[in-house]
Protein backbone atom coordinates (compact mmCIF):
# COMPACT_ATOMS: atom_id res chain seq x y z
CA UNK A 1 0.00 0.00 0.00
CA UNK A 2 1.37 3.42 -0.93
CA UNK A 3 1.13 6.46 1.25
CA UNK A 4 -1.07 9.14 -0.21
CA UNK A 5 0.44 12.59 -0.56
CA UNK A 6 -1.66 15.14 1.31
CA UNK A 7 -3.65 17.54 -0.86
CA UNK A 8 -2.45 21.13 -1.11
CA UNK A 9 -5.31 22.13 1.18
CA UNK A 10 -4.16 19.59 3.79
CA UNK A 11 -0.56 20.76 3.37
CA UNK A 12 -1.64 24.34 4.08
CA UNK A 13 -3.53 23.29 7.23
CA UNK A 14 -0.60 21.13 8.42
CA UNK A 15 1.80 24.04 7.86
CA UNK A 16 -0.53 26.39 9.74
CA UNK A 17 -0.71 23.95 12.67
CA UNK A 18 3.09 23.62 12.64
CA UNK A 19 3.55 27.41 12.66
CA UNK A 20 1.11 27.76 15.55
CA UNK A 21 3.26 25.29 17.49
CA UNK A 22 6.63 26.68 16.44
CA UNK A 23 5.75 30.29 17.17
CA UNK A 24 3.80 30.34 20.46
CA UNK A 25 2.39 33.79 21.00
CA UNK A 26 3.34 34.77 17.45
CA UNK A 27 0.89 36.06 14.89
CA UNK A 28 0.59 34.02 11.71
CA UNK A 29 0.65 35.96 8.46
CA UNK A 30 -0.39 34.63 5.07
CA UNK A 31 3.04 35.63 3.70
CA UNK A 32 4.75 33.53 6.38
CA UNK A 33 2.36 30.64 5.80
CA UNK A 34 2.97 30.77 2.05
CA UNK A 35 6.74 30.59 2.68
CA UNK A 36 6.21 27.62 5.04
CA UNK A 37 4.15 25.75 2.42
CA UNK A 38 6.46 26.80 -0.43
CA UNK A 39 3.80 28.52 -2.51
CA UNK A 40 2.73 32.07 -3.30
CA UNK A 41 0.10 33.87 -1.26
CA UNK A 42 -2.13 33.74 -4.35
CA UNK A 43 -1.86 29.94 -4.26
CA UNK A 44 -3.03 29.95 -0.64
CA UNK A 45 -6.06 31.98 -1.61
CA UNK A 46 -6.95 29.52 -4.38
CA UNK A 47 -7.58 26.95 -1.64
CA UNK A 48 -8.87 29.22 1.13
CA UNK A 49 -10.51 32.60 0.46
CA UNK A 50 -9.15 34.03 3.73
CA UNK A 51 -6.97 33.28 6.73
CA UNK A 52 -10.16 32.93 8.78
CA UNK A 53 -11.21 30.04 6.49
CA UNK A 54 -7.83 28.39 7.15
CA UNK A 55 -8.45 28.62 10.89
CA UNK A 56 -11.97 27.28 10.34
CA UNK A 57 -10.43 24.30 8.54
CA UNK A 58 -8.41 23.52 11.68
CA UNK A 59 -11.47 23.99 13.89
CA UNK A 60 -13.36 21.56 11.63
CA UNK A 61 -10.53 19.06 12.15
CA UNK A 62 -10.73 19.50 15.94
CA UNK A 63 -14.50 19.01 15.98
CA UNK A 64 -14.39 15.94 13.75
CA UNK A 65 -11.56 14.32 15.72
CA UNK A 66 -13.12 14.95 19.14
CA UNK A 67 -16.83 14.43 18.53
CA UNK A 68 -16.50 11.32 16.38
CA UNK A 69 -14.61 9.72 19.29
CA UNK A 70 -17.01 11.07 21.93
CA UNK A 71 -19.86 9.42 20.03
CA UNK A 72 -18.07 6.07 20.31
CA UNK A 73 -17.23 6.64 24.01
CA UNK A 74 -20.84 7.39 24.97
CA UNK A 75 -21.98 4.17 23.36
CA UNK A 76 -20.32 1.88 25.90
CA UNK A 77 -19.27 1.59 29.53
CA UNK A 78 -20.65 3.15 32.69
CA UNK A 79 -21.08 6.90 33.09
CA UNK A 80 -18.00 7.50 35.22
CA UNK A 81 -15.82 5.67 32.69
CA UNK A 82 -17.38 7.68 29.86
CA UNK A 83 -16.66 10.97 31.64
CA UNK A 84 -13.07 9.95 32.30
CA UNK A 85 -12.57 8.85 28.69
CA UNK A 86 -14.04 12.08 27.28
CA UNK A 87 -11.79 14.25 29.46
CA UNK A 88 -8.74 12.08 28.77
CA UNK A 89 -9.48 12.20 25.02
CA UNK A 90 -9.46 16.00 25.00
CA UNK A 91 -6.27 16.19 27.05
CA UNK A 92 -4.51 13.63 24.83
CA UNK A 93 -5.67 15.36 21.64
CA UNK A 94 -4.33 18.71 22.78
CA UNK A 95 -1.05 17.16 23.89
CA UNK A 96 -0.58 15.60 20.44
CA UNK A 97 -1.57 18.83 18.66
CA UNK A 98 0.07 21.73 20.50
CA UNK A 99 -0.31 24.26 17.71
CA UNK A 100 -3.98 23.53 17.26
CA UNK A 101 -4.39 23.82 21.02
CA UNK A 102 -3.61 27.52 20.68
CA UNK A 103 -6.93 27.82 18.84
CA UNK A 104 -8.78 26.19 21.73
CA UNK A 105 -7.45 28.76 24.19
CA UNK A 106 -8.08 31.65 21.80
CA UNK A 107 -4.37 32.51 21.98
CA UNK A 108 -3.95 32.22 18.19
CA UNK A 109 -7.18 34.08 17.46
CA UNK A 110 -6.26 37.47 18.90
CA UNK A 111 -7.28 40.07 16.34
CA UNK A 112 -9.03 37.48 14.17
CA UNK A 113 -12.65 37.32 13.04
CA UNK A 114 -15.22 37.14 15.87
CA UNK A 115 -16.84 34.17 14.12
CA UNK A 116 -13.75 32.09 14.97
CA UNK A 117 -14.09 32.93 18.66
CA UNK A 118 -17.75 31.88 18.52
CA UNK A 119 -16.79 28.56 16.90
CA UNK A 120 -14.40 27.82 19.78
CA UNK A 121 -17.10 28.76 22.29
CA UNK A 122 -19.52 26.44 20.49
CA UNK A 123 -16.94 23.64 20.63
CA UNK A 124 -16.71 23.94 24.43
CA UNK A 125 -20.49 24.30 24.76
CA UNK A 126 -20.89 21.07 22.83
CA UNK A 127 -18.36 19.23 25.00
CA UNK A 128 -20.13 20.49 28.12
CA UNK A 129 -23.49 19.33 26.73
CA UNK A 130 -22.04 15.88 26.09
CA UNK A 131 -20.73 15.68 29.66
CA UNK A 132 -24.05 16.90 31.03
CA UNK A 133 -25.90 14.25 29.01
CA UNK A 134 -23.62 11.48 30.29
CA UNK A 135 -24.10 12.43 33.94
CA UNK A 136 -27.83 13.00 33.44
CA UNK A 137 -28.23 9.59 31.75
CA UNK A 138 -26.41 7.93 34.66
CA UNK A 139 -29.42 8.58 36.88
CA UNK A 140 -31.79 6.77 34.53
CA UNK A 141 -29.49 4.00 33.34
CA UNK A 142 -27.44 3.31 36.46
CA UNK A 143 -29.35 4.90 39.32
CA UNK A 144 -26.45 7.29 40.00
CA UNK A 145 -26.96 10.92 40.90
CA UNK A 146 -24.43 13.69 40.70
CA UNK A 147 -23.30 15.39 43.90
CA UNK A 148 -24.35 18.73 42.37
CA UNK A 149 -26.71 19.29 39.43
CA UNK A 150 -25.65 17.78 36.08
CA UNK A 151 -25.12 21.33 34.78
CA UNK A 152 -22.79 22.31 37.64
CA UNK A 153 -20.98 18.97 37.45
CA UNK A 154 -20.41 19.18 33.68
CA UNK A 155 -19.20 22.77 33.99
CA UNK A 156 -16.71 21.85 36.72
CA UNK A 157 -15.33 18.93 34.71
CA UNK A 158 -14.93 21.12 31.62
CA UNK A 159 -13.27 23.87 33.68
CA UNK A 160 -10.65 21.41 34.91
CA UNK A 161 -9.83 20.32 31.36
CA UNK A 162 -9.79 23.90 30.07
CA UNK A 163 -7.39 24.81 32.88
CA UNK A 164 -5.03 21.98 31.91
CA UNK A 165 -5.15 23.13 28.27
CA UNK A 166 -4.47 26.75 29.25
CA UNK A 167 -1.46 25.68 31.36
CA UNK A 168 -0.10 23.79 28.36
CA UNK A 169 -0.24 26.86 26.11
CA UNK A 170 0.87 29.30 28.82
CA UNK A 171 3.92 27.14 29.61
CA UNK A 172 5.05 27.16 25.98
CA UNK A 173 3.93 23.49 25.72
CA UNK A 174 6.16 22.33 28.60
CA UNK A 175 3.43 21.36 31.10
CA UNK A 176 1.67 18.57 29.23
CA UNK A 177 -2.12 18.37 29.64
CA UNK A 178 -1.93 14.69 30.58
CA UNK A 179 0.83 15.21 33.13
CA UNK A 180 -0.36 13.80 36.47
CA UNK A 181 -3.86 13.36 35.00
CA UNK A 182 -4.38 9.80 36.32
CA UNK A 183 -3.62 11.00 39.86
CA UNK A 184 -5.84 14.06 39.43
CA UNK A 185 -8.69 11.94 38.07
CA UNK A 186 -8.31 9.62 41.08
CA UNK A 187 -9.16 12.68 43.22
CA UNK A 188 -11.82 14.16 40.95
CA UNK A 189 -13.62 11.03 39.73
CA UNK A 190 -15.05 9.91 43.09
CA UNK A 191 -16.65 13.35 43.58
CA UNK A 192 -18.80 13.20 40.42
CA UNK A 193 -21.54 10.92 41.78
CA UNK A 194 -22.98 10.56 45.26
CA UNK A 195 -22.46 7.32 47.12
Amino acid sequence: MTEQTPSRKEQILQALAHMLEAEPGGRITTAGLAREVGVSEAALYRHFPSKAKMFEGLIDFIEEAIFSRINRITGEGDALTQVEQILTLILAFTERNPGITRLLTGDALTGENERLHRRIQQFYDRVESQLKQVVRDAEFKEGKRTAATPTITANLLLAVVEGRIAQFVRSGFRIRPGQDWPEQWALLGPTVFRD
